[in-house]
């Protein structure tokens, strides 16, 4: 499987991507610049974490625009994979490929700390080999993480199975007190509904090494991996 990373300017989660799947598959993803307008015939594309562009108008409000996004969009068109993680989750919101969009936190602050979350459902390339009653530790760091869904949006999404992970305590615990940023119903990550376009705010590629004592990243990486592979 051929992958590829996505840098915008701003973008500060690409060497950690890179890194991360490298060590996983052994092969170094392609970096794509943003102004690229041909992938390179990959099969997962990865919107990284960051600031792209800054952040000057909303998180990924620009970055959605980039020249990139179209080679993107015609990459989800014909059925490719891409994960977007925190700022790659805001771009995909942006760009209307997942439902939902991502709001200040309800602390107004910056949060950066390891969460727990677990799998909601096992119906996605990204959780399928998960156990649905684990909590991994994953950290986040994210201004803008408060995940936001209006009724008619959040019964669509429990109705197609499109939710990847929430946040919980540590012995899975769904309750508010674990939610670190007020995600409506403590949701952490969305797929859409073909279920090949992934958005997460957590970091799963800074947990995927035991030298910074977290390795639950590379369990999340590696199911996308697996199934994605047996599927292209």
């Amino acid at each position: 499987m051929k992958i590829g990373v996505v840098v915008f300017p701003g973008s500060n989660c690409d060497e950690d991507a890179l890194y991360a799947f490298e060590q996983l598959t052994g092969r170094r993803p392609r970096t794509i610049w943003h102004k690229e307008t041909d992938l390179g015939g990959v099969d997962l594309v990865v919107l990284p974490g960051g600031f792209s562009y800054g952040d000057y108008l909303r998180s990924g409000a620009i970055a959605r625009f980039s020249p990139v996004m179209g080679a993107v969009l015609r990459h989800v068109q014909r059925g490719g994979f891409l994960l977007g993680i925190c700022n790659g989750f805001q771009v995909l919101t942006e760009a209307r490929l997942v439902p939902g969009a991502l709001r200040h936190n309800t602390n107004r602050s910056f949060v950066c700390k390891p969460v727990h979350i677990r799998p909601s459902t096992s119906r996605s390339l990204l959780t399928r080999h998960l156990q649905q009653d684990q909590a991994l530790l994953i950290p986040i760091a994210h201004g803008e993480g408060n995940y936001y869904i209006d009724d008619d949006g959040h019964q669509s999404l429990l109705d197609h199975d499109q939710v990847l992970f929430r946040y919980c305590g540590p012995n899975g615990e769904l309750t508010e007190e674990w939610n670190p940023n007020g995600s409506r119903d403590l949701i952490a990550g969305v797929c859409n509904k073909e279920r090949r376009v992934f958005g997460m705010m957590p970091h799963p590629e800074r947990a995927a090494n035991r030298l910074l004592g977290m390795t639950d990243g590379s369990l999340i990486l590696a199911s996308l991996l697996d199934q994605a592979v047996m599927e292209a």
